[in-house]
């Protein structure tokens, strides 16, 4: 497991802005088939639980952004 992650990590620093792009619309576009697939009676708990991820993991990578923003304002 260590290596995957490994991996993972040389994978992102080798990336740039528009290759975790790429892979954001690919997960985006996966969430999107698997939400057609619930049938229309089960969805309320899949969007609960989709809507708690977006908020717990969007909330700490918008902090690290203004982060940078107000380092590198305050460099300038």
């Amino acid at each position: 497991m260590k290596e995957l992650f490994a991996c993972a990590d040389q994978y992102v620093q080798e990336s740039d802005w528009k290759d975790l792009a790429l892979i954001k619309f690919c997960l985006c576009s996966i969430g999107v088939m698997i939400g057609l697939a619930i049938p229309k009676e089960r969805k309320k708990l899949p969007l609960l639980l989709a809507a708690a991820v977006f908020v717990v993991t969007y909330i700490p990578l918008m902090m690290k952004l203004i982060k940078i923003i107000i380092q590198r304002r305050e460099q300038a």
